[in-house]
């Protein structure tokens, strides 16, 4: 397979430290309009063919697939002519800016049959695809509750970096730099990392998000701080269950943590997941009575790139689709509605 990185910023070295590595995948070329962070880029990786522009590299042509790491509100943009070029695309979360956009990209690769997937890169967690396996064989029986969390603190350390003048934390506070918050920034993570662990899609939604003060008027520089910071949510499965999810940028402690606790009528599953590790607990059988969890010792499974690789190369489809992605839009989008009408919305 070869491939082109769309954006060099950096999501795209992590993207190309997995990509190097895997049988078969040769990157070919870059993209990105800025020049200086361009050749840095492909100097690292010894790529040869550097483009300016999207165009640039589509008039060239050799290449079977790209990864698109631009910013979100260039993902619409950007992929729509690879996939008029008849490219494979690995899209970075969230597909678009919102459903409609989002819907669009889907039923263009749909016509152009070519693999489309969306880099939700949780699905990389071997205990989450465990315990939605337990979840499918009915080991906990039918799902009842759901609680899902996605904490960050990036807004009270300096852990990644200083937030207050770096710009690639800035644009992700400002929603006339195409950032919808925390909301469409790590919302979608952990509404999939609750739907997929449960097996069951969101139907029904209803939200409350907030923006705190972060600095005097609200402005630093060029960037207008109104993205929300938390949100909150209200969801029922499609199966009956009722769930909780929440997120914020203002956890203290919690450097990047999503949590997933899946309740069934017969035993509960823990999916706990840090840069220190991930872990999958559970209480089955009689510890039901005992409250007593265990950890699951579960194998690693292929990464997202891994399968993406995999399905150029075999004609293969794999999960996350575009299709996947823009549902989980949709449930983005209308959690939005439902911050401003104050009332739920089915999805």
């Amino acid at each position: 397979m070869r491939l082109i990185i769309v954006g060099t910023g950096g999501m795209a070295k992590n993207q190309a430290e997995h990509f190097v590595r895997i049988p078969g995948v040769e990157i070919v070329g870059a993209v990105d309009t800025d020049a200086t962070r361009l050749a840095a880029f492909a100097d690292v990786f010894d790529i040869k063919n550097r483009f300016s522009s999207l165009d640039e590299a589509l008039a060239w042509g050799e290449f079977d697939a790209a990864t698109n790491v631009t910013p979100d509100k260039a993902h619409h943009p950007t992929t729509l002519p690879l996939l008029a070029a008849g490219k494979h695309v690995l899209c970075e979360k969230p597909l678009a800016e919102n459903y409609d956009k989002a819907l669009e990209m889907t039923e263009a690769a749909e016509r152009a049959g070519v693999v489309n997937m969306v880099n939700l890169t949780y699905r990389n967690v071997a205990q989450l695809q465990k315990a939605r396996e337990m979840v499918i064989s009915g080991e906990i029986g039918t799902v009842k509750h759901v609680e899902a969390s996605y904490l960050q603190s990036w807004l009270v350390s300096r852990a990644w970096g200083d937030w207050r003048s770096e710009s690639k934390w800035l644009w992700r506070l400002s929603t006339g730099h195409g950032s919808n918050g925390v909301l469409g920034d790590i919302g979608i993570h952990i509404l999939d990392f609750a739907a997929y662990g449960a097996a069951t899609d969101i139907d029904h939604v209803f939200a409350r998000l907030k923006t705190f003060n972060k600095a005097p008027e609200e402005r630093i520089g060029e960037y207008t701080l109104d993205a929300n910071d938390s949100f909150s949510m209200s969801v029922d499965f499609a199966n009956g269950a009722l769930g909780v999810v929440h997120a914020s940028r203002w956890a203290t402690g919690h450097l990047n943590e999503l949590k997933l606790r899946i309740y069934g009528e017969r035993g509960g599953l823990e999916v706990n997941h840090s840069p220190n590790g991930s872990e999958l607990r559970a209480c089955l059988g009689d510890d039901t009575e005992t409250a007593t969890w265990k950890v699951i010792e579960v194998p690693p499974v292929l990464t997202n790139y891994q399968r993406f690789a995999d399905a150029v190369m075999t004609g293969s489809p794999q999960d996350p689709s575009f299709r996947h992605a823009a549902n989980l839009q949709r449930v983005l989008d209308l959690a939005m509605v439902t911050e401003t009408e104050r009332r739920e919305l089915k999805v």
